[in-house]
Parts: structure tokens; C-alpha cells; sequence
């Protein structure tokens, strides 16, 4: 039979699909994308109530199963491999956890992990951790705090990934790990950076709120005075700045390193650091600012951690003052960070910002709920047990018809029937008596059976007051972290020191203060050089074909203002150059102002202050000039560059500095060799100063341009009696055959 063939109609509906069903961008978002932010903010970045992140839990209840909170220690491997079971990452990020808990990399204030083998420096980005193969972990003492009652059902348990096994939901801890251990995770819209807080401290105010649930925040900060970080330093403390912390959980507060001065040796050792920056970030900015020569006070520096710590070494030149020296790092440097406080907590799987009394009332609640768990966990075996020996105590009464009971029957399934009859017992008491073993049934046994009822009796009527008395239950709290504090408690590592006992001191170094003379050439090269280097030297070497514009004395703390050719004025500081000699080129301002593709400077003047009345002049290739008041060049902030200085519609020929109610007069000379010699109080005042101002020199038919102007013309021009004008715009006079002379020999010696 033949195969029917298919329409073409049918196969192009095979190979093209049908169009898609249009769907909202509001619905793709809360069926795709709002479960994968709600699992990576509960399942992943941000941590519980009890101050671990899943991670952090699997991995140490893994631990706590493999029998290492007791026993020896393992390979990191062997540990990362079995978390797997629990938590289906990659090997290098369970480890990457594991190191950030240990005791070798010195993250925690108390560490959970005891390691040996390089686990690296939380302080220290370069300093790497050694492979898993090579290191070995246990569980901290410490982490005994973390998982009793665990095994009393104190907590819920669910099924792992594969349900294979179970893990707990959250670990009972017995004091607020949340503010003890320190956590950063970057979820999806939320982040979350708590900082870790004195161990004793906090169990102080948690004791606090139990006994009294409306403490105050003063009172808790009085308690728990202020973070405390693992490497110690010195937190600058404001104390309304910490309450907005303590009540918000929002803030940040400043943290700067701690230091010793070896006056002997002359070096600063910064023995501990903000816990917030790493010691390759503090090294590469004090490199910077030495090889911009903004800290000459220092003439090395160096890492020398060793076996003994942390010290970061800064030797000093003689007669440095280390405190003002240290008062300027902690500004210019990460010596001194901030630490931005995002206390993001789940609390029952949702996140909430809590503040630090808050979260202690928090976990006051789930730790209530864990003891509660606990005792009633207890009362139940205690229970039981009291049911079993209560049974034993009939028998004992009878010891002998036990025996006879027992030997009597004909089978071993006929025992416990049988000892229920005769005892008035249920199956649990005889199934219990009928496993004594006969050596067992001797005085001193029934001595001690008897006197252990009495003690259960006693136990669960003293668990079930507990159970019935919230106050007893919290007192029961209170008594566990007087004890934690008492066994663990450390002394704080990171002191206070109050913003109002710090010294304002200057960001900048103070210059040093000397006279110079200072040269600006043609080309746009500058020279800072000394008297003491001009004594008998003082010759300047210049680029050939190059000529001095400006040659003046200053200061060396002096400010200068520096125009060119492209209308921009860069505002720079004597000392922001270094000295040279007559017989050196000097620096090349094109590339030390980092100035645009050729861009040349025209005028140089020291401008430290910006008086009123005092104005720029400026002269433009068109004929043109204006004055601009110098204060319109005044820069908020540090600003070293100012675009638009002056108007760009023509080129500029000069600029030139009038002092107040000293104008004075300037030979304008034209292209056609035609000058005129005006006074500047006739150039008209321009606020703006992109202003194109107005004629000064009318230009005629053989005129293109103005090719100079000069303010000392004597030397060329004499008085410049036969060009002075008393109006503009005016026209230029032809120079006389003496003066074009003049000129001439003028060019000819520049040549």
C-alpha cells in the first residue's frame, strides 16, 4: 500500500512552532523571579536568629555528626566532602566557609572551627589559604554552646535536598550568636552587614531584658557599650550615633588603628587595623601618597607580620611628630574606615531590619521557645522513667513472687502477661522488670530504686514549675549566659575613644616655608628654584628657540594661578613642585598639569587671596580686550583646573594683572606695525568672564590681527608719547622708522 504524502501545509506546521502566548512583564516577574529572590535572601545571604547563614549551619552540623566537637581532628577535605550531603555546592565555596570560621584565619571574635594549617588572614587579601588536602578542623569547645539540646529536640529537623537525611532549621544557641559573630551577605534587593559585639557585653544585656523586657536603650548601651571586633582598634565613639544603631539597626561609625611610637628606631608600629579594610589596601595608598610626595615625613614602610601578629612598620625622618603624622594618615588613608551597619535578620523566614535591642528580645523569644523544648523533652523521659521504676517498686515489694512467677510460666512470651497479672503493672513496666537481670534484685538495688523515684518525683514537679512560670523560665535563661559569660567572656579588644577628644588636624602636610624665583618659559616650562642654588649660578638653561615670559620670587607656600592659551586656568601650589636648578629644563607643565594636546601657558601670577577691585586683563587677536574681576575665578571645593577662563571667539594675544586703583597703560601692536597705547580704566568690566569685551584697536584694510601687547614697552618704544590714546576704539599709529629699528634688533638677539 502507498504511504499517503503529507500537504506541505502540515510539514511547515511541524517545523515553525506556533506563536508564543503573550504574557505581563507583572507576571513573568512574581512567577520566575520572585522565588529565586525569596530563595536567595532565606536560603542564602541572610542569616537567622541564631547567627548563621544555611551554609555556616550545614557545614557545622555536619561537624557536630562526624563526632568532631569532641574527638580529634580531620582533614578539611574529609569535612567538605561530607557537607556535601547537606549542602550541594561546590567543594571551594564550602571550604571558602569553613575558612572565614576558623581559628587560624582570626575573623571571629570566637571561633567556631579549631584549625591547624594555613587558613589565611581575614586582615590580608594576598594571604591565601592552603588547599583542603593539606589543612585539618575540628569543632571550637566553643561550639558545645552552640548545639546543646540539640539532640533533645529543642529545634525543628527537615529532610536535606535529597531526603536522605535530616538537618536542623536552626541551631539552639544559648547566647545571642547573631551579635557575636560577625555576618555580610548581599541578597537581591537587601544586604545585610552586622557587626560582632563583646561576648560578655551582650550577655549582660540579653540578662538584662529578661529579668525586665522595657529596659531602655540607654540602659543596654551602658551595658553593651559598642561593637568589638576580632583585630581590635580604636572606635571613634558618638553615642547618639550609636543609640540610631542600637534603635534602627542602620548607621555606621568610625574605626582607625592602633599604634606604638619606637622612639628609638623611629618608626611607627600600627599594631591592629579597622576590621572593614585589609592591609594591601593601607600599603598601596601610602605608596601613593609617598610617590606623590605628600608624605615626606616617611622615608619606608613595610609588612612585618610574623608569628608574633600584626605590625605594619612606618620608619619616620628625624624630628617627625608621629601623633600629628598618624592624625593625618587616619585621614588620607583606609588606617581609619567606617563600618556601615545593615542589620537585616530572617526572623521566621522573613526579613526584618531590627535594631540591637530588638534582635536581643528576638532571640529571647526563640531561645525561650528552644528551653521550653528542652524541659519538656526532659519531662517526658523523666516521665517515663518514673512510670518504669514505679512499676520496679511493686516488684521489689515481692521479690520472691516475681521469681515464682516467672518460673512457673511455660514460655517467654507468656512473662509479661503473666507479671501483669500478678502485679496489677502495664506492658511497658513488665516488659522493663522482666530484662533485670537476676544479680541485679540484690538490697542495695532496691535502696537506690527507691530513692531515684523520689528524686524523679522531685525533677518533674521542678520542670513542670518552670513550664508553668514564664519569670522561672527566664531566670533559667539568665543562669545559662551568667555562665557562658563566666567560662567565655574576654575582655574587649576594640577600646573607645570619644570624637570630642580627637584634635582637628589639617588633611594636608604643613609646607615648608622658603623664598624662590620662579621661571615660566615660552614653550610652557616652570622652574622652583632656591636662592641658595642661584648664588653664583644663575644662568638659565633653556630648549632652543625657547624664551622666558615670566621671572619672579615667591614662597614656597604660595598659590599660583596659571592661564593659557586655550581660556583654562589651573590652580596650583608652589610646593606641589619640586626644586631645580638654574642649568635644568624644569618641569614641563603640558604634562604636570596633565593640560590638553598642545595647550601652552601664557601667564603665571601668585594669587592667594582674591581681593575685590582687582581685576584680569586680557587681549584678543581680533583687537579686542576686556577685564574680568578676579573673583570670578574663585573655585569652590579643591578644584585645580577651571574651563572657560576667558572668551574663545578670538585668540589670545596677552593677559595681565591689575592691581586696585593702579591701572596702567599697554602698547596694543598690529600686524601692519601700528601701535597704540591705551590705560586699562578704559577696557570696560566684564562679570562674565566668557565675555568677548570690546575694540580697543580698530584694525585696518592691511590689518589682520594684534600680534602683541606689553605692558613695558620703554626698552622698544620709548614713552610711547606719539601712540597714546585717550578713547577706544582707536587706530593704530605707524611706527617710526627708529622704533621698527629697534625692533628689529629686539628680534634679532632673541634669535
Amino acid at each position: 500500500m502507498a504511504k499517503k504524502k503529507s500537504s506541505p501545509v502540515t510539514e511547515l506546521s511541524q517545523i515553525i512552532p506556533a506563536p508564543a502566548t503573550p504574557q505581563p512583564i507583572t507576571e513573568t516577574i512574581e512567577k520566575n523571579y520572585m522565588p529565586y529572590v525569596m530563595s536567595v535572601i532565606v536560603s542564602r545571604a541572610i542569616p537567622e536568629i541564631d547567627g548563621l547563614k544555611p551554609s555556616h549551619r550545614k557545614l557545622l552540623y555536619t561537624m557536630y555528626k562526624m563526632g568532631l566537637l569532641t574527638g580529634n581532628r580531620t582533614k578539611s577535605a574529609n569535612i567538605v566532602g561530607q557537607t556535601m550531603k547537606l549542602n550541594p555546592h561546590g567543594d571551594a565555596a564550602i571550604y571558602e566557609t569553613m575558612v572565614r570560621l576558623t581559628r587560624g584565619n582570626a575573623a571571629l571574635l570566637h571561633p567556631l572551627v579549631d584549625s591547624k594549617g594555613s587558613f589565611g588572614k581575614h586582615y590580608s587579601s594576598d594571604m591565601k589559604y592552603a588547599a583542603s588536602r593539606y589543612t585539618e578542623a575540628k569543632l571550637d569547645s566553643f561550639c558545645q554552646e552552640l548545639f546543646a539540646g540539640i539532640d533533645k529536640d529543642a529545634v525543628d529537623f527537615v529532610d536535606n535536598y535529597d531526603n536522605t537525611m535530616k538537618e536542623p532549621v536552626l541551631l539552639p544557641t544559648t547566647f545571642p550568636n547573631v551579635l557575636v559573630t560577625p555576618n555580610v551577605g548581599i541578597a537581591v534587593g537587601m544586604a545585610s552587614n552586622i557587626c560582632s559585639f563583646n561576648l560578655a557585653e551582650v550577655c549582660d544585656g540579653a540578662i538584662a531584658l529578661l529579668k525586665n523586657p522595657k529596659t531602655s536603650t540607654d540602659k543596654i548601651l551602658d551595658l553593651i557599650k559598642a561593637p568589638d571586633f576580632s583585630g581590635g582598634g580604636l572606635i571613634v565613639y558618638d553615642r547618639e550615633q550609636m543609640r540610631r544603631i542600637y534603635e534602627t539597626g542602620q548607621g555606621s561609625f568610625r574605626i582607625r588603628s592602633r599604634y606604638s611610637y619606637d622612639k628609638e628606631a623611629g618608626c611607627i608600629d600600627i599594631l591592629q587595623i579597622p576590621y572593614s579594610t585589609s592591609i594591601e589596601a593601607i600599603l598601596d595608598s601610602i605608596a601613593t601618597l609617598v610617590k606623590d610626595g605628600k608624605l615626606k615625613e616617611i622615608t619606608d614602610f613595610r609588612d612585618e607580620i610574623d608569628l608574633n601578629g600584626f605590625k605594619l612598620t612606618l620608619d619616620l625622618k628625624k624630628g617627625t611628630d608621629p601623633d600629628k603624622l598618624m592624625a593625618r594618615l587616619f585621614k588620607i588613608t583606609p588606617l581609619e574606615d567606617s563600618f556601615k551597619c545593615n542589620f537585616n535578620v530572617l526572623i521566621d523566614s522573613s526579613p526584618r531590619q531590627l535594631g540591637v535591642v530588638d534582635i536581643l528580645k528576638e532571640w529571647i523569644r526563640f531561645r525561650t521557645a528552644c528551653v521550653r523544648r528542652e524541659l519538656c523533652f526532659d519531662l517526658k523521659k523523666k516521665q517515663d522513667r518514673l512510670h518504669l521504676v514505679t512499676g520496679l517498686g511493686k516488684i521489689l515489694l515481692d521479690i520472691d513472687k516475681a521469681v515464682r512467677i516467672i518460673r512457673q510460666t511455660e514460655s517467654d512470651d507468656l512473662v509479661v502477661p503473666e507479671l501483669m497479672r500478678g502485679f496489677t503493672i502495664d506492658e511497658m513496666q513488665a516488659e522493663y522488670i522482666a530484662n533485670i537481670k537476676l544479680r541485679n534484685l540484690n538490697k542495695k538495688y532496691i535502696i537506690n530504686c527507691i530513692q531515684e523515684i523520689e528524686s524523679l518525683k522531685a525533677a518533674i514537679a521542678e520542670i513542670e514549675e518552670i513550664l508553668g512560670d514564664e519569670l522561672k523560665l527566664r531566670a533559667k535563661i539568665a543562669a545559662q549566659l551568667t555562665e557562658i559569660k563566666k567560662k567565655y567572656g574576654q575582655p574587649r579588644r576594640s577600646q573607645l575613644i570619644y570624637a570630642a577628644d580627637i584634635p582637628e588636624e589639617p588633611d594636608e602636610e604643613p609646607v615648608e616655608n622658603y623664598p624662590v624665583r620662579l621661571v615660566l618659559t615660552k614653550e610652557g616650562y616652570f622652574k622652583k628654584i632656591t636662592f641658595q642654588s642661584l648664588r653664583g649660578n644663575d644662568e638659565q638653561k633653556l630648549k632652543e628657540g625657547d624664551s622666558i615670559t615670566q621671572i619672579f620670587d615667591a614662597e614656597n607656600k604660595d598659590n599660583l594661578l596659571i592661564f593659557t592659551d586655550q581660556a583654562q586656568v589651573y590652580r596650583v601650589a608652589v610646593d606641589d613642585f619640586e626644586t631645580t636648578k638654574a642649568s635644568a629644563m624644569g618641569d614641563f607643565l603640558n604634562a604636570k598639569l596633565a593640560m590638553d594636546k598642545d595647550e601652552r601657558p601664557i601667564f603665571m601670577r601668585i594669587q592667594n587671596t582674591y581681593p575685590e577691585g582687582e581685576n584680569m586683563v586680557f587681549v584678543f587677536e581680533n583687537g579686542k580686550g576686556v577685564r574680568v574681576p578676579i573673583t570670578a575665578y574663585v573655585a569652590k571645593g579643591n578644584r585645580r583646573k577651571l574651563t572657560g577662563a576667558f572668551s574663545k571667539n578670538s585668540p589670545i594675544v596677552a593677559a595681565f594683572y591689575e592691581v586696585e586703583k593702579e591701572p596702567f597703560e599697554l602698547l596694543l601692536l598690529s600686524d601692519a606695525d601700528r601701535a597704540i597705547v591705551i590705560k586699562t580704566s578704559l577696557i570696560p568690566i566684564m562679570t562674565t568672564r566668557s565675555s568677548g569685551g570690546v575694540t580697543l584697536m580698530s584694525l585696518g584694510k592691511k590689518e589682520k590681527r594684534i600680534t602683541e601687547a606689553l605692558q613695558s614697552f620703554a626698552d622698544r618704544f620709548g614713552d610711547g608719547k606719539g601712540y597714546r590714546k585717550y578713547k577706544i576704539p582707536a587706530a593704530g599709529v605707524l611706527l617710526n622708522e627708529k622704533n621698527i629699528d629697534a625692533m628689529q634688533i629686539s628680534m634679532d638677539d632673541t634669535l
